[in-house]
């Protein structure tokens, strides 16, 4: 069995020691950016994409050796453990090929088979399978005996039938194959269930739905199980629409015939032999591999699902920020009112307010009064509306305004205000804001996030920003990985000014990936300002580690930004001494 570091290498194509060097690094907790930037030199220069698919791999291929290690003690405890067993295990190369080598040794309660085995029937079947030649009925009068339970001929051939029926369902190489063609040739089809037409309305797309199992999207697996949750679909997969009627063997059961060199050629025992296998394939075979498609099916879309979350947080985590501008920040609602804050260029809290224009106090005249007074005073340049309830409604009170009062040179945006909420009532907004009242902290969030999206949004759990489908469908541990990696990639392909971050995006920055650390950083800076890398030096957690960060930042990091930032920014970066435009990526 070849070595973790090999295997990676090989599927990466590249070389043993560039996997080993950048599994030793993640191993001794430095992060994908970290090493993608500032450990080239021991990696051979592998980028993110790369470094991040070695650590998917890495994990599954450990968790893949532990399984295998597992598989090899359980069996070598039974006593069944040979040279040509271990070599098979050990070439496994998926998690499915494991299971089904263990098939045959995985601890089951007593099944037919085995009270058969016990009762001496085990040669019976072996001989009716060997010599269809003659009557399985003569075969067994031979072991019959009472006293095991073997009453008659007819009770020891159900015996030698469960022996086989479990012995074809236990070929490892066998199940492979078929799981493969079921794969290839099967459809997955559903149907409403009995009185759940009218509830389940939003599902009317399946009621009467097949479709091929390799060609299925992944949203509509995610559709397919999710009504079959809810109660409202009956799903099935069907090996293969073109299949004969019951009397005839399909395609599936003339390949277990022929693995096991059963065939209809009018011999006494060639019937009884031909209905063991339809038994097999009905009762055992057609449902384990059943079980694992539908397992496969939804991993696949799940990972998809995964993949547009990542890339939707992606997008929204690097939209092109507005920069060090006073903005106003509308946070819709009705009877509640809108909320207003203002902040200024550096994202300080200036001004707040609660305006009723829409129902039920429509109090519009008055409300764009009060706006265009703060707006004047704090010579605002934009507004953010949040796109929520009463988005729309605001919107039009934004254009009346900028209407009514062109002096003040406004320009409205709607933004999204996923996951204000959960910002506005977490520890670290009553922390950052403590004078404010959960309500006005939202309409903070949003200003800030039109002003820079990457330092605001990144104070938000990623699952909390609610940028997918089906997610509480899936994975949540798969997910919030995934989401973390994305927030974690932007964060340090973007860059800090150290002298504005906050915690949560400090704390991203890989080369002081620490809360400690992180924290540390935002306590000095309350005393004095980091006017230069070498001023900082002299600071209890502001390291050689995190000042090698900021050192290339200056150079690229911070002055770079990902292609998908589609605007220039002018932004000064007081520990670098200098002003700096961030470029579009090359």
């Amino acid at each position: 069995m070849k070595p973790i570091n090999l295997r990676i290498a090989e599927e990466l194509g590249v070389r043993e020691l560039q996997a080993a060097a950048a599994i030793s690094l993640l191993d001794g907790g430095a992060t994908v950016p970290f090493v993608a930037r500032y450990r080239k030199e021991a990696t051979g220069a592998l980028d993110d994409a790369q470094l991040r698919t070695l650590e998917e791999r890495l994990r599954y291929l450990r968790e893949l050796d532990e399984r295998r290690a597992a598989i090899l003690d359980s069996i070598a405890q039974q006593g069944k453990l040979d040279a040509a067993l271990k070599q098979a295990i050990d070439a496994a190369d998926s998690k499915a090929r494991l299971e089904d080598l263990y098939l045959p040794y995985r601890p089951k309660r007593r099944t037919k088979a085995q009270i058969a085995r016990e009762a001496g029937l085990e040669p019976l079947a072996e001989a009716v399978l060997s010599r269809p030649d003659q009557s399985p009925e003569q075969l067994a009068r031979r072991f019959i005996d009472a006293s095991k339970g073997v009453n008659d001929s007819t009770a020891a051939l159900e015996g030698a039938r469960a022996i086989l029926v479990e012995s074809f369902s236990e070929d490892a190489m066998l199940i492979g194959t078929l799981r493969e063609e079921v794969w290839s040739r099967g459809h997955l089809r559903s149907r409403v269930r009995a009185g759940k037409a009218e509830p389940g309305a939003k599902f009317a797309d399946y009621f009467e739905f097949s479709e091929p199992l390799a060609k299925l999207p992944s949203h509509r697996i995610l559709a397919l199980f999710r009504g079959e949750k809810e109660g409202v679909l009956i799903l099935e997969l069907v090996p293969d629409l073109a299949a004969p009627d019951r009397g005839e063997p399909n395609a599936f059961e003339r390949q277990i015939a022929n693995r096991f060199k059963v065939a209809a050629h009018s011999r006494p025992g060639d019937r009884w032999l031909i209905d063991t296998v339809g038994l097999a394939w009905r009762t055992r075979i057609l449902v384990h591999i059943e079980s694992d498609l539908r397992l496969r099916l939804w991993q696949a879309a799940e990972d998809v699902a995964v993949q547009v979350f990542a890339g939707n947080l992606r997008d929204l985590l690097l939209a092109a920020p507005a920069g060090a501008r006073p903005i106003m920040g509308l946070d819709p609602g009705y009877r509640t009112g809108v909320k207003v804050a203002v902040v200024t260029g550096t994202g300080q809290v200036a001004a707040t307010a609660t305006i009723y224009p829409h129902e039920p106090q429509r109090r519009w005249d008055e409300s764009i009064a009060q706006l265009a007074r703060l707006a004047q005073e704090h010579r605002v340049e934009l507004i953010a509306i949040g796109n929520g309830t009463a988005s729309r409604e605001t919107d039009r009170l934004g254009a009346e305004l900028i209407r009514l009062h062109p002096d003040l040179k406004l320009t409205k945006v709607v933004v999204s205000e996923a996951g204000a909420s959960v910002y506005s009532a977490s520890a670290f907004a009553s922390q950052e804001l403590p004078e404010l009242n959960v309500s006005l902290r939202g309409a903070v969030s949003i200003a800030r996030r039109l002003q820079d999206p990457l330092a605001e949004l990144v104070k938000i759990d990623p699952q909390s920003i609610g940028v997918g489908q089906y997610q509480h469908d899936l994975s949540e541990h798969k997910l919030s990985r995934s989401l973390h990696a994305v927030v974690e990639d932007c964060v340090n392909a973007v860059g800090v000014d150290v002298n504005t971050a906050s915690t949560p995006l400090l704390s991203r920055v890989s080369a002081s990936a620490t809360d400690w650390r992180a924290a540390s950083s935002v306590t000095v800076r309350r005393r004095v300002l980091f006017a230069t890398v070498r001023s900082s030096k002299r600071y209890r957690g502001l390291g050689r580690r995190l000042l090698s960060f900021r050192q290339d930042s200056c150079a690229s990091a911070t002055a770079t930004i990902h292609s998908m930032r589609r605007a220039y920014t002018r932004k000064h970066i007081p520990w670098c001494g200098a002003s700096s435009r961030r470029p579009r990526a090359k």
